[in-house]
């Protein structure tokens, strides 16, 4: 049975290189997302009848979300630095803000979405500095998030 082109496009898994982040209203570039997942403590729930029946394996307290931009840095203000200062600054203006990050197809277009919920920045790591390398200068962001939502966009 031969496929067609279309049935060839929806079953390729997408590359990781072609994604967007957009934070608040600011769509940015950055070189690395990481850290998109949500994990849960399973809890061991004993009853009456554990002897018999075995015990329970149970979702637990989620643990926190944290995430890590990476993005070069550039001639002028940096937006990275700019909210982890304004963050600490101003607590309970600017904090916090969403995250949009679009894993796109070849033309652009987003397919899969990963929604952010309260982000807040916990660490800003200036790149290292070695007099003999060449590599780009990279900013790191971690950041906690209160949710993440995972949205198949359609076609």
């Amino acid at each position: 049975m031969s496929l067609d082109k279309d049935q060839i496009k929806a079953s390729y898994p997408l590359p990781v290189y072609n994604y967007r982040v957009t934070v608040e209203a600011t769509t940015l570039g950055f070189s690395e997302v990481s850290g998109l997942s949500v994990d849960y403590e399973p809890v061991t729930y004993k009853h009456g009848l554990s002897f018999a029946m075995g015990a329970k394996i149970i979702p637990g307290m989620r643990q926190p979300i944290k995430l890590t931009l990476k993005k070069g840095i550039v001639t002028g203000n940096s937006f990275l630095s700019t909210w982890f200062q304004d963050a600490y600054a101003n607590p309970f203006k600017t904090a916090k803000k969403n995250i949009l990050i679009d894993l796109c197809d070849e033309t652009g277009k987003p397919v899969v979405r990963w929604k952010v919920q309260g982000a807040l920045p916990i660490k800003l790591d200036a790149p290292t500095f070695d007099a003999n390398s060449n590599d780009v200068a990279i900013e790191t962001l971690e950041l906690v998030a209160h949710d993440i939502q995972v949205d198949y966009l359609p076609k």
